[in-house]
């Protein structure tokens, strides 16, 4: 008999911890044996709930980060020790290989840590439903699972190595199908598009799919060194880039994506990188959306801009807007979607055009805000800018302060709200009055948003998959956006 480990105690030993977006940590914490372990609980999981058969098979990918390949073989090797058939679909896109679990039925595990440095990452899991939920995460973390004797070694490493795969392209060929045989061959004609590639695994993905539908494409700065591009903290190196490639190229947009490709980013003409939470509006308009599920962090020009019959407010997270739109769906509404502060857009109906269906796909994409906000501008005869300039003006801005433990992040939270309403009013006051006035109201969704009387609003929140603490901020002009977001975040660095 080996070794038999609780998830809930590994992820202290460990440090790498696991929730509904998966196990993250410092790759160097990620041992075979953490990442073994974890993916045989996610399978005893699966098997407990008889969402399994034997000898099945269970899809593997990952991302361009130097410790994924190791980490996909663990994972692979779990599975082929619990009778599966581990398939390696490469490196590809987290939709993509989400979306191939949804269409042939299978669970999937997506080695990526997203945005987050490349000395950190991660394991993405998916029932053959798709992702997993908070009751799953709370079913996986409650495992015990028994590791084979002998298989690792006294620093968790594998004594022999694992086996490679050769990785099959099928989920990566239904992915680009899945927008070429939707869309009209020459849907994008006449448009010219950057793509700055750095280290995004979807970076060829991405220049195939924009020409494949009729669009001029250049591709920009691909990177071998991995980098940590974050869609909600757009690095400023990558802001003055956007810029410098509309002015020279003369691009009608640059769209970009995070490490695995599940976060968009995309400019207007100008090279100026829109807002997830506004990037979401658009896109969500041009597919006539019934109803949008959204966090309660992103851009309030949702709701007053008109356009959807209902709009439902989330925690911040993807399971969250999924259990948003699956209300929608219960309470009877039609073309349901959601998208996150990030941009990730997901799609919980079947949409159809010209006689070709979009089969849903509810979890986050990138490739589809790009195409949507681009034909919406086609079908407007507008630039980008003109859409977003058509939207009722708020705006949003958001930073983080990293290496913030999030114990100590929802520890400041809770000493800032107590319930007591007039105590909590004047703490707020005390720390924000002077640059913001009197606060109005407090919602406690997710985190701390304070809205203040004059309509500006405070959002505080501990980052969910990494040791960082969010803020973000909205107003009515972009400056005064930027303008409180620098303020908060001093006020936040000396909480450290």
């Amino acid at each position: 008999m080996g070794e038999t480990v609780k998830i809930s105690d590994l992820m202290i030993k460990s440090g790498v911890k696991f929730g509904t977006s998966g196990a993250r940590g410092l790759a160097d914490d990620m041992t075979d044996k953490v990442c073994y372990a974890y993916t045989a609980a996610f399978i005893q999981y699966l098997e407990g709930r008889k969402q399994l058969n034997g000898s099945g098979v269970i899809a593997v990918g990952g991302d361009l980060r130097p410790s994924t390949d190791r980490i996909m073989r663990a994972a692979a090797k779990a599975a082929a020790d619990r009778g599966y058939s581990p398939l390696s679909c490469g490196r590809l896109p987290a939709p993509a290989l989400a979306n191939y679990g949804l269409m042939r039925g299978l669970p999937t595990v997506m080695v990526t840590g997203s945005h987050i440095p490349e000395d950190r990452n991660g394991i993405k899991y998916t029932k053959k439903e798709g992702e997993i939920l908070k009751k799953d995460e709370t079913g996986i973390k409650q495992q015990a699972v028994t590791l084979p004797q002998g298989l690792f070694d006294t620093n968790g490493m594998f004594v022999s190595a694992a086996e490679d795969f050769t990785p099959d392209t099928e989920a990566t060929d239904l992915y680009v199908d899945r927008y070429l045989q939707f869309f009209p061959h020459d849907a994008l004609n006449g448009k010219r598009i950057g793509v700055y590639q750095h280290s995004a695994v979807g970076r060829e993905l991405m220049v195939t799919i924009l020409t494949g539908l009729g669009a001029e494409v250049t591709p920009l700065a691909s990177s071998e060194t991995f980098v940590p591009v974050d869609t909600e903290a757009i690095r400023p190196e990558d802001v003055d880039a956007a810029r410098r490639w509309a002015r020279e190229y003369g691009f009608d947009a640059i769209v970009s994506t995070d490490g695995d490709s599940d976060r968009p980013l995309i400019s207007d003409e100008t090279g100026k990188w829109l807002r997830g939470d506004v990037a979401g509006i658009v896109c969500s308009a041009y597919f006539k959306a019934g109803a949008v599920a959204t966090p309660v962090s992103c851009n309030s020009a949702l709701e007053k801009c008109g356009l959807f019959h209902a709009v439902y407010r989330t925690k911040i997270g993807s399971p969250y807007v999924i259990e948003g739109m699956e209300k929608a769906i219960q309470d009877g509404a039609r073309r349901v979607v959601g998208y996150e502060a990030n941009g990730g857009f997901l799609i919980a109906s079947d949409i159809e055009s010209a006689g070709n269906i979009l089969k849903a796909l509810p979890t986050r994409d990138a490739v589809i805000l790009h195409i949507a906000i681009l034909l919406r501008s086609i079908e407007n005869g507008k630039s980008i800018s003109e859409l977003v300039a058509e939207l009722p003006q708020r705006f949003t801005y958001s930073n983080r302060l990293k290496e913030f433990p999030t114990e100590k992040s929802s520890s400041k939270i809770n000493e800032l709200y107590s319930g007591n309403e007039a105590r909590d009013r004047e703490t707020l006051g005390a720390i924000f009055g002077e640059y913001f006035g009197p606060v109005a109201m407090v919602d406690t969704t997710d985190g701390l948003r304070i809205t203040f009387e004059n309509s500006e609003i405070v959002h505080l929140r501990p980052s969910g998959n990494a040791p960082e603490f969010r803020c973000y901020n909205e107003a009515a002009t972009e400056s005064r956006a930027m303008e409180m977001n620098k303020i908060c975040m001093e006020i936040m660095s000396g909480w450290r």
